[in-house]
């Protein structure tokens, strides 16, 4: 048996195996995914978020570390731990250089070609082409990778991993580096919180995120961050694959129309989140109307100016025949239309609506130019939000607040150790490669003590 086991297949368990390996350590990942749908949902990333004190290629402006914290400490509320997200906000600034020398591509902001972000550094071909040069340098380097491969469990005894149930049988690693994801691919796991509602999520990243290792910890002691049923959620498009659509499957244009119920009843104010975090809020909102569907409602001249859909919406040249096609009540769709025509005042960027409820407080403009179109929407599962505990060192925790010598975690199995239950965009990309690498080297010094 190699002198590590990594369990995983994304970014986190790579930046570990890789660095456990330069450290002179023999290391085996194993990938319950088949080879072509390796990687998590690192798959479907873009970018990561990145500490620096100047201007990159990649990133243009500052961000510094002290921003980086303050932001980690907004979203995480009673969840921050700060030596965990010191660690992060320090570490980030290395990321990019190091994946750099791996062979993973960027793209340079003067390109044009993505939004300039000065938080975030974008992948060149995204999640797929990094995850492709990162599994080979690792099988250059001599990491042993297994595709179909599920760890079943892991068994604790005396502080320390004393096996992994592989499906090959017993195996006995000097130092286990837990890189498995969460546990949004088991929607009956969220039942207790969320109901049937559950059942009307779609998963939009890794269908093998199963969670069967982090609740076979949990019962062994091991404790946990985050909070049990918490979840992102995101408004995606209800004709999406069941699983692994990622970012392409988001509702985009939300802003410019009207969202309404499965009664055609506007529920919540479409201009009040114009930034990056409306598609979680509405994820979460289309997760509590009946039958967790809504539909995006936009005329001509609003569909013009969206961004374009993954999916082309449905179209009609009147309000009730756009009903008919999208199974709502044609009077009740009728009715909101004309209300929020109504209410509308300084259409525009500016707009807002008055006397109606929910206002609509900005982007209100008047759908009155055919044709009209609906889009479907549902709530779309990115992650879930409880994970194993670890130290600065990566070490998984247990609740008699003791670390386990030779367990390590990196990536969203322990996420939200530092976002609790929030997120930032391109935060996930950076825990994975900042704590993979910090696992991966205590996981090599582990397995030679």
């Amino acid at each position: 048996m190699a002198d590590v086991l990594v369990i995983g297949g994304g970014i986190a368990a790579l930046c570990a195996a890789i660095t456990a390996r330069r450290a002179g350590a023999s290391v085996r990942l194993i990938e319950y995914a088949p080879r072509q749908l390796r990687g998590g949902n690192a798959r479907h990333a873009r970018n990561l978020r990145v500490a620096h004190d100047a201007p990159t290629p990649f990133s243009p402006g500052t961000y510094s570390e002290a921003e980086y914290l303050a932001e980690l400490n907004r979203i995480a509320g009673e969840h921050f731990n700060r030596a965990l997200c010191q660690r992060l906000a320090a570490e980030s600034a290395s990321v990019v250089p190091w994946l750099a020398a791996q062979g993973v591509p960027f793209q340079r902001a003067a390109d044009g070609m993505l939004p300039v972000s000065r938080r975030t550094s974008f992948l060149f071909g995204g999640g797929k082409t990094m995850l492709n040069v990162l599994y080979g340098t690792a099988q250059r380097l001599g990491v042993e990778i297994s595709y179909d491969t599920q760890a079943t469990e892991l068994t604790l005894s005396g502080g320390r991993v004393r096996a992994a149930d592989l499906p090959s049988g017993q195996v006995e690693p000097g130092a286990v580096v837990l890189c498995c994801g969460g546990a949004q691919a088991d929607l009956e796991a969220l039942r207790p919180v969320w109901g049937a509602a559950a059942d009307g999520f779609i998963l939009r990243g890794t269908p093998y995120a199963d969670g069967a290792l982090l609740r076979g910890l949990i019962k062994q002691g091991v404790a946990t961050a985050g909070e049990p049923g918490a979840c992102h959620l995101v408004a995606v498009d209800a004709r999406s694959p069941r699983s692994d659509g990622g970012i392409a499957t988001r509702v985009l244009g939300i802003p410019a129309g009207i969202v309404v119920d499965r009664t055609g009843r506007r529920f919540h104010d479409e201009g009040g989140d114009t930034g990056p975090t409306r598609y979680a809020v509405w994820g979460r909102k289309v997760a509590g109307q009946p039958g967790q569907l809504a539909w995006l409602i936009l005329d001509e001249a609003a569909e013009t100016g969206a961004p374009p859909p993954m999916l082309p919406p449905l179209q009609a040249a009147t309000i009730p025949a756009l009903a008919e096609l999208a199974g709502l009540d044609p009077a009740a769709l009728t009715a909101t239309v004309s209300a929020f025509n109504a209410s509308v005042r300084a259409a525009g960027q500016d707009g807002y609506t008055d006397g109606i409820a929910p206002p609509k407080t900005r982007h209100a403009r008047r759908l009155e130019v055919p044709p009209f179109t609906a889009t479907p929407i549902r709530p779309g599962i990115t992650f879930t939000c409880l994970g194993v505990e670890v130290d600065a060192e990566a070490r998984a925790m247990t609740v008699d607040r003791t670390p386990v010598a030779n367990l390590f975690a990196a990536g969203m199995v322990m996420a939200p150790c530092i976002l609790g239950t929030g997120y930032l965009a391109g935060a996930g990309l950076a825990i994975g490669a900042v704590f993979g690498r910090i696992a991966g080297a205590a996981a090599a010094r582990s397995a030679r003590a």
